[in-house]
């Protein structure tokens, strides 16, 4: 098993910037690829980023790419998103997943976190 817990949500403006984390423990963090997703209210979730095992890969939703970046720590067992020029739009509850396999497929990600709201205001 895999446990994820995200961190940093939180409540701002239009145009500025925040990080999110998500820390994992359980099994050898490096044994996973990482992905973040989100759910706005109403609407089903979408892929946000994933980053593979080693980092060496990455993979946007277009409409995040240029503004997020997702990054990871072996040593720190952790996943992180920064996101910057955030929007009115990409407000929703952002969730952390974890698989073996580095996919930007929903369904394909075995473990998930309880995900963290993210509102931004315009």
């Amino acid at each position: 098993q895999v446990q994820l817990v995200e961190s940093g949500g939180g409540l701002v403006q239009a145009g500025v910037s925040l990080r999110l984390d998500c820390a994992a423990s359980g099994r050898t963090f490096s044994n996973y690829a990482m992905a973040w997703f989100r759910q706005a209210p109403g609407k089903d979730r979408e892929f946000v980023a994933a980053i593979s095992r080693s980092g060496a890969y990455t993979d946007y939703a277009d409409s995040v790419k240029g503004r997020f970046t997702i990054s990871r720590d072996n040593a720190k067992n952790t996943v992180y998103l920064q996101m910057n020029s955030l929007k009115p739009e990409d407000t929703a509850v952002y969730y952390c997943a974890a698989d073996t396999k580095f996919t930007t497929r929903e369904y394909e990600y075995e473990y998930w976190g309880q995900g963290t709201q993210v509102t931004v205001s315009s």
